[in-house]
């Protein structure tokens, strides 16, 4: 009597639309699938970096036939065309405003491109745009960015001497960590971006940076004092790559000014070998 019972529940609630179990937590699913959509077109566009580097005149992947490109969306046209066509960097930010593939740019009040010497031997990646960058339209230029400046003096760089941008565009609304569709909306932008300067040394500032584009799981405190070798699609040669801690986070912990001050001579040290 009590299966009969029960079983009649069941089929109750579902005649009323109740078909699907659902978790103890809350499932955020609109979330997830931006993040998987944003993945999946990052994915596609190295893909497709790679094989136009073999034949110029290969079509995007991303629908397949050339019959289904007109079904893709803008943001996926310009994820997947014309970041990879940018010659200069005057191309690449013209295709980062006329991007809508991410959230962030509904939200900022200026797109935070680069600043810098392009010329220069080196380059430096951070994570993302805070307040005062967002109003400048100018990475790093905040208190945390004084402080990388004045860093960055003491081995005699100043940025008539070095290239500075993020790995994120645009900046998050108070300041929050980006979520994974936005990081990965933006990635196919910065690896043409660093393509583009194809400095002789590359600097990630926090770990945002170095695991986004590294693709490694450690955080900045395994990161930090050790080489790497960065490569893409469209590099002749991989790029010596480290990482340092971001001086947001040493004006918070400022007893690691110690451990940043030894990543900086050795970064003198290989600047000038």
């Amino acid at each position: 009597m009590g299966i009969k019972s029960d079983l009649g529940s069941l089929n109750w609630q579902i005649e009323l639309g109740a078909d699907e179990a659902i978790s103890d937590q809350p499932q955020d699913r609109l979330s997830q699938a931006q993040t998987s959509q944003a993945e999946m077109v990052a994915k596609k566009s190295v893909v497709y970096s790679q094989a136009s580097q073999e034949n110029p005149q290969i079509e995007s992947p991303l629908f397949g036939s050339p019959q289904k490109a007109s079904l893709r969306t803008a943001a996926e046209n310009h994820t997947v065309d014309t970041v990879f066509s940018a010659k200069n960097l005057e191309e690449l930010r013209g295709s980062l405003e006329a991007f809508e593939g991410c959230a962030l740019k509904k939200t900022a009040t200026n797109l935070v491109f680069g600043d810098g010497n392009p010329d220069s031997d080196l380059m430096f990646v951070g994570e993302a745009p805070g307040a005062d960058e967002d109003r400048q339209g100018k990475p790093f230029v905040g208190v945390s960015g004084r402080l990388l400046d004045t860093m960055l003096s003491y081995i005699g760089r100043d940025r008539t001497k070095f290239y500075i941008t993020n790995h994120i565009y645009w900046r998050p609304p108070g300041n929050r960590t980006p979520a994974a569709a936005e990081v990965a909306a933006c990635l196919p932008f910065i690896r043409r971006h660093i393509e583009l300067i194809n400095p002789r040394f590359l600097v990630f500032v926090g770990g945002a940076a170095a695991k986004a584009l590294l693709e490694r799981t450690e955080g900045i405190n395994k990161l930090r004092g050790q080489w790497f070798a960065y490569k893409t699609p469209g590099l002749a040669e991989s790029i010596p790559a480290t990482a340092i801690f971001h001086p947001a986070y040493l004006l918070r912990q400022p007893a690691h000014k110690r451990l940043a001050w030894r990543d900086l001579l050795m970064l003198k040290q290989r600047l000038v070998s």
